[in-house]
């Protein structure tokens, strides 16, 4: 509490603000071209690309930390590396906003925090009432598969689960309407606080945190069916790809050592689980989105969706997360504000500037420990610009993404390269070629200049 009112200098509400109350929708390790808005031609998101639309869908947006805990402490206090600063929650409750959490937001371990239901490492006190939501999850009863092991059964015994070393290559498809699983419980438990909310009148803060398409991949078997594996196409790896990588660049977690390179009918149904839940969270969003425009809180509620970090599926021959790469740095991240037109911008942005936005929006102003920037002159125009590069992190290394590079300076002294207009999936690591030497040399400044300010 001495925290919050030592803040309260700094947080003063202005009386012309025009949007009323924030909802974030963050889904788990949602990479942004499993979208259909972000240009995947078999996802099925009608609910998630309806959003972008109506909203700015920002193509160039950056995560910070590059798995679950880093990030979500980055962006609940808008700091590039998050610890004991005052988040989002606690901001907004001293200006008489109600913060409520529904489901996972600051990190919860999956499966292990959502089987049993615990806050894992939440922040209680950037909340004034909190939800979790259990699921059963790799121990569904249905059809459990762990790809890399090519084990298939509907047994209960032996399957890989919470601190297991195989967890993340499980899926389960099972017979029913999916109403057991987190993320519905997370949309109906959301739907009723926005009825509650509609009838308080206070203005709220309304975080949703959604698991999936985190594994393990659990959803009703329509929406397996939705994505025959055999119809999926796998990413095209080049011969030789990591010859060129320093070894800090080379995911732990790929294909040969998790032994999945044996099995490419698995590879492909490792994107079809991937794919699956992602149309299930898609649902989930819709079913909070309609509420919302039913209740007429659209007309005064900015919505903000995004997930924490990208994610692998045998891209370079790499899975997950926790690297530099550009499918695990990149986010899907669409703003839509009752007051601002819809739009497309390619402008560079970072997780971290949620906060501050949230803050501009509601007419507030960010503590002054938050490093992000407001996106508002973006919303307001597109074509806009607040900051010429991103950074991410990994406790080997950082990245900083500017509009045509992206750098990557690890702290063994190794770099890496890639022209991201000619080679954006970054197959051709330029730091030995001399003709871009002077180009080099400039990012090496430039992300000297900026991670030392952050």
């Amino acid at each position: 509490m001495n925290r919050l009112i030592g803040f309260l200098f700094f947080s003063v509400l202005f009386v012309d603000a025009k949007v009323d109350n924030i909802l974030l929708i963050v889904s788990d390790d949602l990479k942004a071209d499993a979208l259909g808005c972000y240009g995947n031609p078999i996802a099925k998101t009608p609910n998630i690309d309806q959003l972008a639309k109506q909203g700015t869908l920002f193509r160039n947006a950056y995560c910070q930390g590059t798995v679950c805990r880093p990030s979500r402490a980055s962006f609940m206090r808008g700091r590039y590396i998050g610890k004991e600063e005052i988040t989002w929650g606690e901001h907004f409750q001293i200006n008489g906003f109600s913060s409520t959490r529904v489901g996972k937001i600051f990190h919860m371990r999956v499966p292990g925090d959502i089987i049993a239901g615990t806050d894992g490492q939440d922040v209680p006190a950037c909340w004034s009432a909190k939800f979790n939501m259990p699921g059963k999850e790799a121990h569904t009863p249905g059809n459990y598969a762990c790809l890399n092991l090519n084990k298939f059964t509907t047994k209960l015994e032996g399957r890989q689960s919470t601190q297991m070393p195989y967890r993340m290559f499980v899926t389960v498809d099972y017979e029913g309407d999916g109403s057991d699983q987190p993320d519905w419980k997370a949309a109906s438990k959301s739907i009723e606080l926005l009825k509650k909310f509609k009838k308080d009148k206070q203005p709220f803060f309304l975080a949703t945190g959604l698991v999936r398409p985190h594994y393990p991949n659990v959803a009703p078997s329509q929406y397996f069916s939705a994505y025959p594996f055999k119809q999926m196409n796998l990413p095209f790896v080049p011969a030789g790809d990591w010859e060129d990588m320093p070894k800090a660049a080379i995911s732990g977690s790929n294909s040969k050592r998790f032994g999945i390179d044996k099995f490419q009918d698995n590879q492909k149904r490792m994107w079809a689980g991937y794919l699956a839940t992602v149309t299930f969270m898609d649902e989930q969003v819709g079913r909070i989105l309609r509420t919302l425009k039913e209740l007429g809180l659209d007309q005064s509620t900015a919505v903000m969706f995004t997930s924490d970090h990208g994610y692998l599926l045998g891209e370079h021959y790499f899975w997950q997360k926790g690297n530099l790469r550009e499918e695990v740095t990149r986010v899907p991240l669409i703003i839509k504000s009752p007051i601002d037109k819809p739009g497309i911008s390619t402008s560079l942005v970072e997780l971290v500037d949620l906060f501050p936005t949230a803050c501009e929006m509601v007419g507030l102003q960010s503590p002054p420990s938050v490093q992000g920037s407001s996106l508002l002159p973006i919303l307001k125009n597109p074509k806009k610009e607040v900051k010429k590069s991103a950074l991410s992190f990994i406790p080997k290394g950082t990245s900083m993404r500017t509009k045509k590079w992206a750098y990557m300076k690890y702290k063994d002294g190794t770099e890496e390269l890639y022209d991201m207009k000619n080679d954006p999936k970054q197959f051709k690591n330029l730091v030995s070629n001399d003709s871009y030497s002077e180009v080099l040399n400039k990012l090496r400044t430039q992300f000297k200049t900026r991670n030392k300010s952050n």
